[in-house]
């Protein structure tokens, strides 16, 4: 068996809807100037009380492997680390919800990005399906899992993934734009040693959908003195609606997970002030989404 050149890893909990439109997305039929044997798709199911259906999952590629973890815990980090156990690619990427959808060059791009730099921090941004935020479009719009049905079906977006960009906004975490390092990445790109150096995600993170988890993990990557943190322009997640542990609560999270943040790292969430390198293409579709971010960043 040939080692790819990268790993994803990917974590489910109860996605048997969304984790087969991820992976199709994620497919070496969707994804571009990628080979099927350049990189591997490593799910692992976080004691989902119902499960993707396997078969369906894997009619999407021979490069996908699957695991599960016996009672797990609410947090998806063991389920994370799990993945990185396994993972043999030298550029590993994690996506913390299997929920999201990928644009067709993030997965080449993301090795682009690699090889600009010896030790890089490589991000994405998060986009959600649907008119606005998903915990707005919920409340406010009736917005559900039929209606993103149909709005998906209205694009087609397997015969062009980029129209994706058509039917989302910036998820809250993004809403800065393009231009400027999120508050979290919705996939994180690290080479192997340096996921070994920083531990992968931290256990201690123990609340449900693992609380600030994923922000503390860009972070502390973010800060490596001896990293390069590159965007990539163009290429994004397009998160469906889950009813999960944040887009799924009527009431904000954030006290209680950034209590537990507070608990572990002994000092209040600051998100990463650093200027990114922007490497990537401009599809048209993601140009309106780009403009924003412009504008956004000349009012600054």
């Amino acid at each position: 068996m040939s080692v790819p050149k990268l790993s994803i890893v990917l974590v489910a909990y109860n996605m048997a809807r969304e984790l087969p439109r991820t992976l199709r997305s994620l497919s070496p039929s969707l994804q571009r100037d990628i080979a099927a044997d350049d990189y591997e798709i490593i799910v692992v199911d976080n004691g989902s009380t119902t499960p993707a259906d396997e078969s369906e999952c894997r009619r999407w590629g021979g490069n996908i492997r699957f695991h599960r973890l016996a009672d797990a815990p609410p947090s998806p980090v063991r389920a994370i680390n799990h993945g990185l156990a396994l993972a043999r690619g030298a550029l590993v990427g994690v996506c913390i919800d299997g929920a999201r959808m990928a644009s067709p060059r993030m997965l080449a791009t993301a090795l682009e990005a690699a090889r600009v730099h010896r030790r890089p921090v490589i991000g994405t941004l998060a986009f959600h399906l649907g008119p606005d935020i998903q915990k707005r479009s919920v409340a406010e719009r009736g917005y559900g899992q039929s209606v993103e049905d149909d709005l998906l079906a209205s694009v087609d977006w397997t015969s062009d993934p980029y129209r994706l960009f058509s039917i989302s906004v910036f998820g809250g975490s993004s809403a800065d734009g393009w231009f400027v390092v999120p508050a979290e990445t919705s996939a994180l790109f690290l080479v192997r040693e340096h996921w070994a150096e920083l531990g992968g995600y931290d256990e201690k993170f123990a609340m449900p959908g693992g609380g600030l988890v994923n922000l503390d993990t860009w972070a502390r990557a973010c800060a490596d003195p001896a990293g390069q943190v590159i965007l990539l322009l163009g290429e994004a997640t397009f998160h469906q609606y889950h009813g999960g542990v944040v887009t799924g609560s009527p009431t904000s999270k954030w006290a209680e997970f950034h209590a537990e943040y507070v608990r572990i790292r002994g000092q209040e969430y600051r998100r990463p002030q650093v200027e990114p390198l922007i490497v990537g293409r401009l599809p048209p579709e993601a140009l309106a989404s780009v403009n924003a971010s412009a504008e956004r960043l000349l009012k600054r």
